[in-house]
């Protein structure tokens, strides 16, 4: 079939039409692909901005929960009286007493004087006191006991570093003369802990 010069002429606006159509749908395909590059890019970038967003709120979180902690520790150190100057001659007078109330054998016991143990918190530093215990003991129960009431009566938090119990030398002739012994003896190397306000 051929196609004459008056046959092009008749359909010529259509082929224009035509030509004008493929062009606005090139044209319009180009657009959207832009666009979908563009959504997917935001989309990117929102994605990255809730991660960081999310990431900020847990840090913060985490922040939170901490603080409280350390607010909720502070508070029942406080509460323990560890916060404020040492209560030596308290100290004294609760070991005496616990001392009468367990029947214990008499000890000995000395409590060096207090230093910074170099922990700052704040305003706040950490204090020591260390004290040396030698006490004989009937069985190891008096030690543990005595540790436990000390602790629940002082305005101190005591640690105990070091402990040894040995049989003690004197409970064989004691007990030849029927006397009530010491079966051991304990020596102990113990931290008195306390909090108080840092010196400037």
């Amino acid at each position: 079939m051929n196609f004459s010069v008056s046959d092009f002429i008749r359909i010529r606006w259509g082929l224009l039409f035509l030509a004008a159509a493929i062009s606005l749908a090139a044209i319009m395909t180009a657009t959207a692909r832009n666009r979908v590059h563009q959504a997917q890019a935001e989309q990117t970038q929102l994605t990255m901005q809730a991660r960081d967003i999310r990431a900020r709120s847990s840090r913060m979180l985490d922040e939170e929960r901490e603080l409280r902690g350390k607010i909720a520790l502070f508070q029942q150190l406080r509460t323990r009286g560890i916060i404020g100057p040492e209560e030596r001659l308290n100290w004294v007078e609760q070991i005496e007493k616990i001392k009468a109330t367990r029947r214990l054998f008499e000890f000995q016991y000395e409590i060096a004087p207090q230093k910074s143990l170099g922990a700052v918190t704040g305003d706040y530093e950490f204090m020591v006191s260390a004290m040396s215990l030698n006490m004989p003991l009937l069985h190891e129960d008096d030690l543990l006991g005595f540790l436990a009431d000390l602790q629940g009566a002082v305005h101190a938090h005591l640690l105990a570093r070091d402990c040894s119990i040995e049989r003690s030398a004197q409970a064989q002739e004691d007990a030849q003369e029927d006397r009530m012994a010491a079966q051991l003896q304990a020596s102990c190397a113990i931290d008195w802990i306390t909090v108080r306000e840092k010196r400037q």
